[in-house]
């Protein structure tokens, strides 16, 4: 007979069961290797390609902000809007372009130099040109003519290409 008694172990008779050897997360295979290095090379392409991007259209960011910021001001002085627009342009162009290509423009040069960086005639045929004249001018210019300045100088900061 088998022995009952409560001081025989039941568990020492067992065997241990053998563990699987543990897996690498490394592909076995080497098409599977150079896919993953492939597709590593390739993120880390797309990263820095982003990273640049978005380093070198800050200045369009920062000045969709300012823009934003001259909108919210108190209309009390449509020539002192006109003002802090054309100023803003101004800089604008400055952080795209070389210094020597935007500094000694004005007036119908400046006008025809946001033409050609932008790829429409509205500075120097519609609305564009109150950033030449808007400040000086003796009548203050309607809302509209307002409204659209500012839409045409966003779509201008959006789209420019130097």
């Amino acid at each position: 007979m088998a022995d009952t008694s409560p001081t025989a172990d039941p568990v020492a008779g067992l065997i241990d069961i053998p563990l699987p050897r543990e897996t690498s997360l490394w592909p076995a295979t080497w098409p599977a290797r150079i896919a993953a290095v492939a597709l590593l090379a390739a993120t880390i392409v797309v990263l820095c390609q982003f990273v640049h991007h978005r380093r070198a259209n800050r200045y369009r960011r920062e000045a969709l902000a300012e823009l934003g910021r001259i909108g919210r001001l108190p209309q009390g002085s449509k020539q002192g809007f006109l003002t802090e627009l054309t100023l803003l342009v101004r800089r604008t162009a400055l952080a795209a372009f070389p210094r020597e290509q935007v500094a000694p423009l004005f007036g119908p040069a400046w006008l025809a130099f946001l033409d050609r960086s932008y790829g429409g005639q509205e500075f120097s045929r519609g609305v564009g040109s109150l950033l030449v004249t808007g400040p000086y001018q003796q009548t203050s210019p309607t809302d509209a003519e307002v409204k659209s300045l500012a839409a045409l100088v966003r779509r201008w900061i959006r789209r420019h290409h130097a």
